[in-house]
């Protein structure tokens, strides 16, 4: 597969809406009820969102586009931690990282994640953390495989379902 991983812009926000929306039905469809789903995506997944996110210095957005077309299949974002448990002052969120589930197996996600690695250093943070989906097992596979480890919990609704996520934490 062919495919480049850049730093997002303004420009880029409804191409990084769209693939947030796919990729959030895409891995949640057979966990979730569609109307929560949907729910979940129109407010967290908007046009609006991603402009605010790539606007603001604080936050740092990447999206992977398949070459050649520079379709959208991925994306991550990194954000000021907002978990209920102790952060340090130089940690920042991986607040989202997802790709089409086609392009799973490919080395887009560890790139995703080395990218996300490179710019939380490069903006002075020393650790990044995470939450992930309890019941997402092979996402702890792959954050544990890239040495993140657990650090706590955090409750997470979507819809009408809460769910406790472990948090996960790597230096940079």
């Amino acid at each position: 597969m062919r495919w480049r991983v850049r730093r997002a812009g303004p420009d880029d926000a409804s191409a990084l809406a769209l693939v947030a929306s796919a990729t959030f039905l895409e891995t949640y469809a057979t966990e979730l009820a569609g109307a929560d789903i949907v729910a979940h995506c129109l407010n967290n997944t908007s046009v609006e969102l991603f402009t605010r996110w790539t606007t603001d210095r604080s936050t740092i957005v990447t999206i992977a586009e398949h070459a050649p077309g520079h379709a959208p299949i991925g994306y991550a974002v990194l954000t000021a931690p907002d978990f209920p448990i102790d952060t340090r002052l130089t940690d920042v969120e991986l607040r989202r990282i997802y790709i089409l589930a086609q392009m799973q197996g490919t080395g887009l996600g560890k790139a995703l994640m080395t990218r996300a690695f490179e710019d939380a250093a490069a903006a002075g943070h020393g650790r990044v953390l995470l939450g992930v989906y309890e019941h997402n097992y092979r996402a702890h596979a792959f954050y544990e495989r890239l040495g993140f480890t657990r650090i706590g919990e955090r409750r997470f609704t979507v819809g009408t379902a809460t769910y406790t996520d472990p948090v996960y934490a790597r230096d940079v």
